[in-house]
């Protein structure tokens, strides 16, 4: 599986502070995939067109199966993941967002501020994640049986 991972982040992407989230997403999905997983990754501020441009570049030119976003997911002018999101997408599926907003505030009674979403651009699964290293785990973890059946068809394998 190629997948692509951007992560959001006005002050990581001018070298204030180090990405954590980033690599985790890379943690997490080789822990669950195994050696079968390629990565392609970017960084970028939060900008609409710059993140709308990476997803576009990692669904349209790299042909990642998956492209998952960590960062710019919250309330906050600058939080505009989404709003990148949502202008590239073809499908929405909006199903990714809810239960990860669900499950997480049973720990985290803030996680309803989350505007996550998940969709379809092409062959690719393209998912949002909130930027904390620990939701990075807890989302992927939630999300994995849906992110593997989604990816299998989109790919136009048999997921039973």
């Amino acid at each position: 599986m190629k997948i692509g991972r951007l992560t959001i982040s006005d002050r990581a992407s001018a070298g204030i502070y180090a990405d954590r989230s980033g690599p985790e997403i890379e943690n997490v999905l080789r822990e669950f995939l195994g050696g079968a997983a390629t990565f392609e990754s970017a960084m970028v501020p939060d900008e609409v067109d710059l993140i709308s441009a990476a997803l576009k570049k990692f669904a349209d030119e790299l042909n990642c199966d998956l492209i998952v976003t960590t960062g710019g997911t919250g309330i906050s002018a600058r939080d505009v993941t989404p709003e990148a999101t949502k202008a590239v997408l073809e499908k929405e599926l909006p199903g990714f967002g809810e239960i990860m907003r669900v499950q997480s505030f049973a720990k985290v009674r803030t996680a309803i501020l989350s505007r996550a979403t998940a969709g379809t651009r092409g062959n690719s699964l393209i998912l949002n994640l909130p930027g904390k290293p620990s939701a990075v785990r807890e989302c992927l973890e939630i999300l994995a049986p849906a992110i593997r059946e989604g990816v299998a068809h989109l790919r136009g394998d048999d997921p039973h």
